[in-house]
């Protein structure tokens, strides 16, 4: 399952910060982050609960990018 959410951030450098973050995420199969639209692309494993892998993607993305946001 993909899906696609609205995130902030500051600079194109905290768009790949965030998405390496998301991309090390248990329950992530890919994350895009663009930068330009301001989106971030997730596609899930097999068997996930969204909800549940994005809590963890936000804790991971504040981790590298403490005033980003994911809004999910």
């Amino acid at each position: 399952m993909k899906k696609i959410y609205k995130i902030d951030m500051d600079c194109a450098n905290c768009a790949n910060k965030m998405q390496e973050a998301a991309k090390k995420t248990e329950g992530v199969k890919d994350a895009v982050v663009n930068f330009m639209t301001l989106k971030m692309s997730v596609e899930f494993e097999d068997g996930c609960e969204p909800k549940e892998v994005m809590q963890r993607v936000v804790k991971n993305c504040k981790k590298v990018e403490d005033d980003c946001e994911i809004y999910i």
